[in-house]
């Protein structure tokens, strides 16, 4: 099986950016630079078979280049945890045509559609069992955060491997 997912590659200047908010909430699992990226669409484990016709219907996808910013810092919780730390990105209609571009194609495909409302963000770090409140300073010192505009003119189909801290 293939863990496959859509996303958007990042400036070397904007991974290095993203790079240097890394530190200063405990518990943390900090995403290195280098695998920074914007999910465009989550796929999942797939076949060979499956992840050649993603492939396929993805290569009919075309999009204008674009402009794009990262905005301020945030997160996702259950509870009371913090599941991840992320940095935002400024709306962009062309973004989230892409985006809407790319499902379409895959369900086209046979692939199920994305259920989950999508909010792009870029995850800086992964968090299991970190308490909301070891972040607070983390999000004050970083709401004002940003990286670009930088020009966006096309996306990847990207592969990662799974293991116990999540996937690279």
């Amino acid at each position: 099986m293939i863990r496959l997912f859509v996303g958007l590659e990042l400036p070397e200047d904007v991974r290095h950016a993203l790079g240097g908010l890394a530190g200063g909430v405990p518990g943390a699992d900090w995403i290195p630079a280098e695998n920074m990226h914007l999910t465009l669409r989550f796929i999942g484990d797939v076949s060979e078979a499956d992840a050649e016709d993603a492939h396929d219907a993805l290569l009919r996808v075309r999009t204008p280049a674009f402009d794009l910013a990262l905005h301020g810092v945030g997160h996702f919780s259950t509870g009371d945890e913090l599941r991840a730390l992320w940095a935002g990105v400024e709306r962009n209609e062309r973004l989230e045509q892409l985006r809407r571009n790319v499902d379409s194609a895959l369900v086209r495909m046979g692939f199920p559609p994305e259920e989950r409302r999508w909010r792009p963000h870029v995850t800086l770090a992964r968090c299991a069992g970190t308490p909301v409140l070891r972040a607070q300073a983390f999000l004050a010192h970083h709401a004002l955060f940003r990286a670009g505009p930088f020009r966006v003119g096309h996306f990847t189909l990207f592969s990662s491997l799974r293991h116990g801290g999540g996937s690279s």
